[in-house]
C-alpha cells in the first residue's frame, strides 16, 4: 500500500527513500557527468517499471479499475514523487513545506484511478 507519510515526509527530512535525493541534487546542482545523467535515467527506468508491474497486477487482480493504464499511473505517479523530491530538496530557500508536500501526495493518491 502506498501511503502519502511516505512519500512527502520521508522526503522532507531523513530517511529519505534511494534516489529522491539524487534526483533532486541532479536537477539542483545540474549534474552535466554521463554518468550521473544515465544512472538517473537507468534509475527512473526501473522505478517506472516496478510501478507498471505493480499497478498491471493490481488490475488483473481487480483492485484497480480494468481500464486503468498501468504504466501512465505509474509515470504519473513517479512525475508526483520527482516534484515532491525536488520541492523538499529546495524547502530551505522558500521550497514547499512538510505540509505542502503531504497535501500534494495526499491528492496526487486521491486522484489515482480505483477498481
Amino acid at each position: 500500500m502506498i501511503t502519502t507519510s511516505r512519500t512527502s515526509g520521508s522526503l522532507v527530512g531523513p530517511p529519505a527513500p534511494a534516489g529522491s535525493r539524487a534526483d533532486a541534487s541532479f536537477h539542483r546542482r545540474g549534474l552535466n557527468g554521463r554518468d550521473a545523467r544515465d544512472a538517473l535515467v537507468a534509475w527512473r527506468g526501473e522505478a517506472v517499471a516496478l510501478l507498471h508491474d505493480r499497478f498491471q497486477r493490481a488490475v488483473d487482480d481487480g483492485d484497480q479499475h480494468r481500464d486503468t493504464d498501468p504504466g501512465v499511473l505509474a509515470r504519473h505517479l513517479m512525475t508526483v514523487a520527482n516534484g515532491i523530491a525536488v520541492q523538499a530538496a529546495i524547502q530551505a530557500a522558500g521550497g514547499a513545506t512538510r505540509d505542502d508536500l503531504q497535501l500534494v501526495a495526499d491528492m496526487a493518491l486521491r486522484s489515482r484511478p480505483s477498481a
